[in-house]
């Protein structure tokens, strides 16, 4: 959070964590994905530093809004598409342009939306105020996480045993292509801006924490008790 408003802070604004969709989905693909030699030239709609990363393998990145996505799919003028998830998926209809169905998000393994706040303005509220929009915010970033398993969870298994989708992962070796790539991206990054590289460091110490803690919770669940 320190950070999160240090780099809003040049801009005057606060920022607040005020929303969650959870683990998100690779994308739709009119065909299926079998090497990495299948994303050279494939037109997909994906933005941001994943669509840097889809365009060192080759792909032909499109920026698009939410609302032309279906009919870009749908007329072939993009061959794949990354949004949400299954429940916001499915209502832009995307399962009826493409089948195959990508998991998980390697670039987003859950997704927080901010509530931003003019600093001067979050300033002269009173410190109650300010704890009851800050609670408020936090509440939403729970709740919409918690919403989304449930409604996705329902959405994919309409889509799987009712629409026809093909739910599958990225062969390993596309996925380590990705990584690698993106790896790379992101030196490039904290190479050029020292609050990025400050960003970046901070987050990758805490996931190196995470990731062998959840070696003891998550990764053991799903390996040892969910199966």
């Amino acid at each position: 959070m320190d950070l999160w408003n240090e780099v809003y802070a040049p801009f005057g604004m606060v920022a607040f964590p005020c929303g969650n969709t959870g683990v998100q989905m690779t994308g739709w693909f009119k065909k299926e994905i079998k090497s990495v030699a299948d994303l050279k030239g494939l037109k997909m709609r994906i933005p941001g530093l994943a669509g840097k990363v889809y365009s060192r393998l080759g792909v032909d990145v499109k920026l698009l809004p939410g609302g032309e996505i279906f009919p870009a799919l749908e007329r072939g003028v993009i061959d794949a598409a990354e949004f949400v998830g299954p429940f916001q998926d499915r209502k832009l209809g995307l399962q009826k342009a493409a089948k195959y169905y990508y998991t998980t998000g390697w670039h987003e393994s859950s997704t927080v939306s901010e509530l931003l706040i003019n600093k001067a303005a979050w300033q002269k509220l009173p410190k109650d105020l300010q704890a009851i929009v800050a609670n408020a915010s936090a509440a939403c970033n729970v709740i919409s996480e918690g919403w989304c398993q449930r409604n996705n969870a329902e959405a994919m298994d309409d889509l799987v045993k009712k629409q026809g989708v093909i739910a599958r992962p990225l062969p390993d070796a596309v996925i380590n292509a990705l990584r690698a790539e993106t790896g790379k991206v992101l030196a490039e990054a904290i190479a050029k801006d020292p609050l990025t590289k400050k960003v970046h460091d901070s987050y990758m110490a805490y996931k190196t924490k995470y990731d062998a803690w959840s070696k003891y919770s998550e990764t053991a669940y799903h390996n040892k008790i969910q199966s």
